[in-house]
């Protein structure tokens, strides 16, 4: 299970699965020649060459030469950290260059799996300007817990309902929340509602819809009454 998740995340450093799979033979082994990552991983002769030689190119091995070719990791967090000062540029490339649209608030939008709702959830947090209130179980508060201390250092306000847990500086309101519910405002202009666990099939709906905005306000505002 590890191991699966290790290759998983290797993918989003822009390693196929199967080069993936050869690095962290590599990591395991070290330096090695096509032939016994052949063995070792039980991919064709040809396939690992091929991948071998894209790690090398991708940053990710280096070529050593001797008696007979071989191949060594470049370290995991050499790896990682190249990989992401690269992206770094690129982004700022882009964010410089790159075509601008403006994308309306208004009507609604579904936000689908785990990984795009939390970081749709960063981004709300990233962007608020005055206050924030969620409601969301324990463990959805710690994740963000950083977010959060950092927006209440900049002296912006922050309304949390949640069950035994606390952010120092944040206005908090313990009450009993429902495994995975969400109920997120910001700036009394942005919602993000729904249900946020691991599960890929996870899904919010985002809006800056005026009507829904202050159904859901009026609706916090009920609770925070009641536990007051």
């Amino acid at each position: 299970m590890a191991e699966t998740k290790i290759i998983d995340i290797l993918t989003e450093f822009s390693l196929t699965r199967q080069e993936a799979s050869i690095y962290a033979a590599l990591l395991n082994h070290g330096d090695m020649t096509g032939y016994e990552v052949a063995k070792d991983t039980g991919f064709s002769r040809s396939n690992v060459y091929a991948a071998l030689n894209a790690l090398v190119e991708k940053g990710a091995a280096y070529l050593v030469e001797g008696e007979a070719t071989k191949y060594r990791p470049v370290e995991i967090k050499t790896f990682t950290s190249n990989k992401i000062s690269e992206l770094k540029k690129s982004a700022e490339y882009l964010e410089k260059h790159g075509p601008q649209k403006v994308i309306a608030a208004d009507g609604y939008i579904t936000i689908v799996g785990a990984k795009n709702i939390r970081n749709k959830m960063r981004e709300m947090i990233e962007k608020t300007e005055l206050r924030l209130y969620l409601m969301a179980p324990a463990q959805i508060v710690k994740d963000f817990e950083e977010d959060l201390k950092r927006l209440i250092s900049e002296g912006k306000k922050i309304v949390l309902l949640t069950q035994d847990y606390s952010v120092k500086g944040a206005k908090v309101y313990n009450t009993k929340v429902e495994e995975g519910q969400i109920r997120f405002i910001t700036d009394s202009a942005y919602v993000l509602t729904g249900e946020l666990t691991d599960d890929e099939h996870n899904t919010c709906l985002y809006s800056g819809q005026k009507n829904l905005v202050e159904v859901m306000k009026e609706a916090l505002k009920d609770k925070i009454t009641l536990l007051a």
